[in-house]
């Protein structure tokens, strides 16, 4: 018999391992039109910015400072440019959308995460994907329609003291869970002088916090008016509503993403099923969790539909910090004064005051996201 012949490998070269000449072209091309793409919303975002401090600092430069603070309220078009007002209100409809949201939100994420089996999952998770594509201008239309007058409307002096007491009790529960942490790190630390310092502080600022809001519920409880169509609660519930979904997902999310092998950890040690959520699951999650939160703050803080057409005021607002009133947060300030642009470019800094306002909210906004980006890395876990 004759041995076959073998057919000898070919010998590799560096020649051979060239990519062909049009595959290289079309490789350059693609990457330099992707390159283009991502410049694009640089330059975008750059110009925006740009077109806020520009108009911006023209409203800084030639405005009288005293007409920012202090005034009436919020009349543009008269020159008062009572800045408190629009803060105010803001920050009264983002703390009631996020009494809304928090809870109820948190709540379905919990479910979600910990209790629900697949077929209610495959019914529940896009029941509130529809809840947040609908439109905000529905919600606001909602909120004027039915919020105002069904559930604000009902709220009577009584019904508000009880909710205070309710709301005063929950954040002394919160703080109070804090200050513990920030004692036990302080023992655990060795009783070093800085730990003692940041847990004074934090305690401190608790405390500050509480006294505030309870002079202000106290307040509001005293001068209790019964609200009208529209009011700044109405339109909190109605972006409370609306940042439910934003919460829930972002929440599940980083629930879904604990180690199943934490919660059959605790399960062996003869935990509940709600002992393991609060006390393992939902700690292995606070950093997605309180990214929800900031998130679903930013979210709220610039909704503007909802505010403009439930919040009970016009083109300009007197100042107030009962949620029964009406007012104009800054982006339903800016919405409305913006309606009428062509009656208002010759009254003096009118015009200019929507881009300082505006600059406020980026501001605003920049600084929670980039505070949230601090948190999320300062206590992420790595499993």
């Amino acid at each position: 018999m004759t041995d076959a012949s073998v057919a000898q490998p070919m010998a590799l070269t560096a020649d051979s391992l060239q990519i062909a000449p049009t595959r290289r072209r079309r490789e350059v091309i693609v990457r330099y039109c992707l390159l283009m793409a991502a410049l694009g919303t640089v330059v975008v975002s750059a110009l925006i910015v740009w077109s806020l401090v520009s108009e911006a600092w023209t409203f800084i430069t030639g405005v009288a400072w005293a007409d920012t603070w202090g005034q009436l309220g919020w009349f543009p078009r008269r020159g008062l440019y009572d800045i408190p007002t629009i803060v105010i209100a803001s920050i009264i409809v983002t703390a009631i959308a996020m009494l809304v949201a928090g809870p109820l939100g948190l709540g379905a994420a919990v479910y979600l995460s910990e209790y629900a089996n697949r077929r209610v999952r495959a019914w529940l998770k896009p029941a509130l994907e529809i809840l947040a594509g609908i439109p905000s201008v529905v919600l606001g239309f909602f909120a004027l329609t039915w919020i105002a007058p069904n559930l604000v409307g009902r709220i009577g002096k009584n019904t508000f003291l009880v909710i205070g007491v309710v709301i005063l009790a929950g954040y002394a529960v919160i703080a109070a869970g804090v200050a513990r942490n920030r004692i036990k790190h302080y023992r655990g630390s060795g009783a070093e002088p800085s730990s003692l310092i940041v847990a004074i502080g934090a305690i401190a600022v608790l405390i500050a916090i509480f006294a505030l809001v309870g002079a202000w519920l106290l307040n509001v409880w005293i001068e209790f008016a019964p609200a009208r169509a529209g009011s700044l609660a109405a339109a909190g519930i109605g972006v409370g509503v609306l940042t439910i979904p934003l919460v829930a997902s972002i929440s599940e999310d980083a629930m879904a993403a604990v180690p199943d092998s934490l919660r059959q950890a605790s399960a062996g040690l003869g935990a509940r099923r709600m002992t393991t959520a609060t006390t393992v699951v939902l700690p292995a999650a606070i950093s997605g969790i309180v990214a929800a939160f900031i998130v679903a703050v930013s979210r709220a803080i610039g909704e503007t539909m909802v505010v403009f057409l439930a919040g009970g005021a016009a083109d300009a607002a007197r100042f107030t910090d009962s949620p029964f009133e009406g007012s104009l947060t800054m982006t339903a300030a800016m919405a409305s004064l913006a309606s009428g642009t062509d009656s208002v470019v010759g009254e003096g800094l009118t015009f200019q005051s929507l881009y300082f306002v505006g600059l406020m909210l980026f501001a605003i906004t920049l600084g929670l996201n980039v505070v949230a980006a601090r948190f999320v890395a300062r206590v992420r876990e790595a499993y």
